[in-house]
């Protein structure tokens, strides 16, 4: 451009696919757990699945996460901290499958949701759980976190009928 300015190209609202099955991964602030589950699902399963994640209250992608994962080969600094009525997910509540990436979060919202019948529990903890001391440790805790949520969603979306039987509410 003649100006030297960059365009910024707007993002337009994702619409759910009906040839694939939707996700949404779930967690309080949608920083953490649910950021890797959605990550690692379109990275594996983009023609089965389509993933999303969001949370009932938003932040920001942890920080510590993103650098992590990017140290190790896993790109995640273009994905956003969502609640459920953000212009980054698809319009309505139609996820084949919600999916709780920690319990307490479960405990307190899958009796108030319009998902009742297609949520699961998959509980991965949460960062409160960690030992850490310094920021070696806590980098090691959260690749730790990250692995076990990766191999939860390659092993359990490996097979699309593995989720009907995980439905817990």
């Amino acid at each position: 451009m003649a100006s030297g300015k960059r365009k910024i190209v707007k993002e337009g609202r994702p619409v759910l696919d009906k040839n694939r099955i939707s996700l949404m991964f779930v967690d309080i602030n949608n920083d953490l757990q649910s950021q890797v589950a959605e990550y690692y699902a379109n990275k594996f399963y983009p023609k089965v699945y389509q993933a999303f994640s969001g949370g009932p209250e938003p932040g920001t992608v942890d920080c510590d996460l993103i650098i992590t994962m990017y140290e190790r080969g896993e790109d995640i600094r273009r994905q956003r901290s969502k609640d459920f009525k953000s212009e980054f997910l698809p319009e309505g509540y139609d996820y084949d499958y919600v999916i709780y990436m920690h319990k307490s979060v479960f405990d307190e919202y899958a009796d108030k949701t319009v998902w009742k019948g297609k949520q699961i529990l998959a509980d991965m903890g949460t960062r409160d759980d960690f030992k850490a001391t310094d920021d070696r440790e806590l980098a090691e805790e959260l690749w730790n976190m990250n692995l076990r949520i990766r191999d939860w969603v390659k092993e359990t979306l490996a097979d699309p009928e593995n989720l009907k039987k995980l439905i817990s509410a």
